[in-house]
């Protein structure tokens, strides 16, 4: 990762298409356009692409879970559960929408836990956010199951797992709806943008509409209609350019797939000696889009000792356990409830009260999975040298 990598022709072409019509803009202006809808044929080839019925095109993976959210009404009152390893954006959102964000532990998939998700669902449920975690699947199988039987709607965080799959079914499409992200480090990207689908024509519809500020898009997915507008919107809309990218880069992804899977797998038999070594949990080897490689150690003074090792040999590794964009313990805006509303908002109540409050300690088996775990993000072109430094490195490291 990222697809920048691989830019080419393809994207050049599909940019100059754009910037010959004059249109950046991804509504009206049908003359001076001739046809050139790219946000639309994107969205159109992204549903076609994950087998399901509608795409709508955003501005970010963080705006898709913010309209996902709105469209299937949740808001204040309300909880969503999500996970405690995830990138910020997730929860973000969350508080976005006026609800409350509600974490479970992760389990060896190093995504939510299917048996603490059930002790965390209350009547307050809106909504529940599984997050395919660093390109590899949750068990949203099991997942969507229990949210069934409480008549919950999940909502599928997929923005690191573009092109991952269970069983030949894309994730994603597994859930009421599924977002992506395509920002600038994802395995396809447009810089900035992301993607909900869904198979549900209203939730569609009503996400078209919140995304650009209510209009109501009745005459056809390139104009803005006839201004029947049912609700209050905002602007969240992906412009031509960058869904030009996303054209190309979605025609690459299961190259690009591919080519991360040979690298992760010559990385796994290198590390695979490392006494008492585990590797993440695949609910589906094959579907795996192989974005990361994640394997654990004996406790968390092992794998210190591994990447005291592994940095030595200049092929360091990354421990969630000390990131503070992608961990709770170590997220101290949230758990101190900061916020630049003079009123406490979204942390307190106006007037003061606490809405909620977050104990750094209240996910000990996620902080003992992530804090052993060490993970080297995958590129789709790995120098050869650099791929024999790193297994060099891992083999010398079983002797910590």
């Amino acid at each position: 990762m990222p697809g920048f990598e691989i830019f080419g022709e393809e994207e050049k072409k599909e940019v100059m298409d754009v910037l010959d019509t004059g249109v950046l803009f991804r509504y009206e202006f049908p003359e001076q356009r001739k046809g050139v809808y790219k946000v639309r044929e994107f969205e159109e080839k992204f549903a076609t692409y994950t087998g399901t019925r509608y795409a709508q095109a955003v501005t970010s993976g963080s705006t898709a879970l913010k309209v996902a959210l709105t469209a299937l009404g949740v808001g204040p009152g309300d909880e969503v559960i999500t996970q405690g390893f995830t990138f910020v954006a997730t929860w973000e959102a969350i508080l976005e929408v006026g609800a409350i964000p509600v974490f479970t532990e992760v389990n060896a998939t190093l995504n939510m836990d299917p048996a603490d998700l059930e002790k965390k669902i209350t009547e307050k449920t809106a909504c529940i956010i599984p997050v395919h975690m660093l390109g590899a699947q949750a068990d949203v199988i099991e997942i969507v199951k229990i949210a069934d039987r409480h008549g919950i709607p999940v909502l599928e965080d997929t923005a690191q797992a573009a092109g991952g799959r269970i069983q030949g079914r894309h994730l994603g499409s597994f859930g009421t709806c599924g977002t992506f992200s395509f920002d600038s480090v994802k395995t396809m990207t447009t810089g900035e943008g992301g993607m909900i689908i869904t198979d549900d024509e209203e939730l569609w519809r009503t996400m078209s509409e919140y995304h650009d500020h209510g209009h109501d898009h009745v005459v056809n997915p390139g104009a803005r209609g006839g201004e029947g507008r049912r609700f209050v919107g905002f602007n969240y809309r992906m412009m031509e350019i960058q869904g030009a990218i996303g054209i190309a880069q979605l025609a690459k992804l299961d190259t690009m797939v591919r080519e991360q899977k040979k690298t992760k797998q010559r990385i796994m038999e290198a590390a695979s000696d490392i006494p008492g070594v585990q590797f993440r949990k695949l609910i589906d080897p094959d579907g795996d889009s192989a974005t990361f490689i994640c394997f654990s150690l004996q406790d968390r003074e092992h794998a210190k000792r591994v990447n005291v090792s592994l940095a030595a040999e200049g092929c360091g590794a990354i421990n969630f356990g000390e990131n503070t964009w992608h961990f709770y313990p170590k997220w101290e805006h949230l758990l101190s409830g900061a916020t630049t509303v003079k009123s406490g908002w979204p942390f307190r109540e106006p007037g003061g009260k606490r809405r909620v409050v977050y104990d750094a300690d209240m996910l000990p088996q996620s902080a003992d999975i992530v804090g052993r775990t060490l993970v080297y993000p995958i590129p789709i072109k790995m120098d050869p040298k650099r791929l024999e430094q790193i297994c060099s490195a891992l083999i010398k490291a079983k002797n910590t």
